[in-house]
């Protein structure tokens, strides 16, 4: 039997600091005079205290993790931060039910970025800054549980960099911690710079804050209702910049830092990523403005570039109607959001690292099939892949695959209209974050949806931001016996 009690104690430690940086939005409503910040004082102190009290009541359990108890510990936080991250919709504005109040923050935690509150321009700041909290703090904690955890747990391929991330100019870190720490200074680092060149753009200094949480995370919660089209023009430029670093290897950053940035150069996912993020662009600007007879041509290549990226990279800011472009520009969409960004990113969906190398096992099966008695061995920048790795990959596909079907099929059954359970399943399962459909709101909400499809995209969006295997393992009985 599984001991949980470690599993618990970092629970429980995680929460309290959950609890603790509710006191970053307390103190902007206190500042700018709003009572909301009393809510936040509250919620802050009841998850502090029932974090509290669950590490205090497993501190004796022993520190180190089992591959076991690293599943549990990483399906379990993404179950109980978002429960603690909902206190404060529930306590004050905008004073939803539970339902919605998990939806907003399993959203935010999982950087899909869907929002079911219909109002965004009239909450109190702290409940938006919340929001953008929601995601970075989402962001961080996938960026750690990628490059140290499912690499071990060899979950959807991610053992190919079991040793990658950990090796820095031909030395080997020496702790996890390590590595932790410094991928953690780096995405504060961005965020940073981010929040500065909205800045200096003209962005007032609130919603630079706010904004530049969810551009690191690729979260995409705003606090307008018309997303990120309340700020056109030059600022979509420098929010596609910051979109596209969020999605690349964060350990290549560090190697970039640490003076290394050969790594970076030859990293052929993020060389594809560029690559295809430029031809889904330069299809859709060529099909505006040569089908579609599109007007300034300026605004075309910017609004593309913007909305591209945010799909691409599973941020699902908007700055237009995506859907008046036509149909291959949405077919376009679609298709690079079911993408994503790189392994090792705050970026979402089945990531570029996996369809490269499943177009690598399609070309040897088809090798195979000319030379039957040929050896063609698989190689990812010059590594052989062993077959564990392109077997995990074929089973995160066929998992994703299954998924998918079945959450449009129980969409849909709940009454929605097809193109909203198609896109509602798209954005849950890959961590988007825009729906379409005549149901949605005229802010991109869902909130006017049956309780039952909320409830089915939440599992959508928890099962696809751990990478589905780290899910369904905990429903093998041998999972628990061992």
């Amino acid at each position: 039997m599984i001991d949980i009690r470690p599993v618990a104690n970092i629970v429980g430690k995680l929460v309290v600091t959950l609890g603790a940086a509710m006191a970053l939005p307390m103190a902007v409503d206190l500042w700018a005079g709003d009572p909301n910040w009393q809510v936040f004082l509250e919620a802050g102190f009841l998850t502090m205290m029932a974090g509290a009290l669950l590490a205090l009541a497993t501190r004796q359990a022993d520190k180190s993790l089992t591959i076991q108890q690293a599943f549990l510990l990483t399906a379990a936080l993404w179950l109980v931060l978002p429960l603690a991250g909902a206190l404060p919709f529930l306590m004050g504005p905008p004073h939803v039910g539970f339902t919605d109040a998990y939806f907003e923050a399993m959203s935010g935690f999982t950087t899909t970025g869907t929002t079911a509150f219909p109002e965004l321009d009239s909450l109190p700041r702290g409940i938006n800054l919340w929001r953008g909290f929601l995601n970075w703090a989402g962001g961080l904690g996938i960026i750690v549980v990628a490059m140290i955890f499912l690499p071990v747990m060899k979950v959807g391929g991610m053992q190919f960099f079991k040793s990658e991330g950990f090796d820095t100019q031909g030395k080997i870190l020496p702790r996890a911690f390590d590595i932790a720490g410094e991928m953690t200074g780096i995405y504060c680092a961005l965020t940073a710079c981010c929040a500065l060149a909205y800045l200096l753009l003209g962005m007032q200094g609130y919603d630079a804050l706010v904004l530049s949480l969810s551009t690191s995370s690729t979260g995409g919660f705003a606090q307008f209702d018309a997303s990120f089209g309340a700020y056109i023009g030059p600022l979509e430029y420098v929010a596609s910049l910051f979109m596209i670093l969020a999605s690349i290897p964060f350990i290549r950053m560090v190697q970039l830092v640490r003076g290394s940035a050969g790594p970076m150069w030859r990293d052929i996912q993020i060389r594809a990523y560029l690559r295809w993020t430029f031809y889904a662009i330069a299809v859709i600007v060529l099909y505006r403005l040569v089908w579609l007879g599109a007007g300034d041509p300026e605004a075309v290549i910017r609004e593309t570039v913007f909305n591209v990226v945010s799909t691409f990279s599973g941020t699902g800011y908007a700055s237009t109607d995506v859907t008046q472009w036509g149909h291959l520009p949405f077919a376009i969409l679609i298709v690079v959001g079911l993408i994503g960004g790189c392994t090792g990113s705050t970026s979402c969906s089945v990531k570029v690292f996996r369809y490269l190398v499943l177009f690598q096992a399609v070309k040897a099966q088809l090798r195979r099939m000319q030379s039957p008695h040929r050896i063609f061995p698989l190689k990812y920048e010059g590594r052989p892949l062993e077959q564990g790795v392109v077997d995990s990959v074929m089973a995160f596909f066929t998992l994703f695959i299954l998924s998918f079907g079945l959450l449009i099929v129980g969409l849909a059954l709940t009454g929605l209209h097809p193109r909203t359970a198609l896109t509602g399943a798209w954005t849950a399962i890959a961590n988007i974050g825009p729906v379409w459909g005549p149901e949605i709101g005229a802010n991109g909400a869902i909130n006017d949806f049956p309780a039952a499809a909320k409830w089915l995209m939440i599992l959508g969006m928890y099962i696809g931001r751990l990478e589905l295997l780290s899910v369904f393992v905990l429903l093998l009985p041998r999972f628990w016996r061992s």
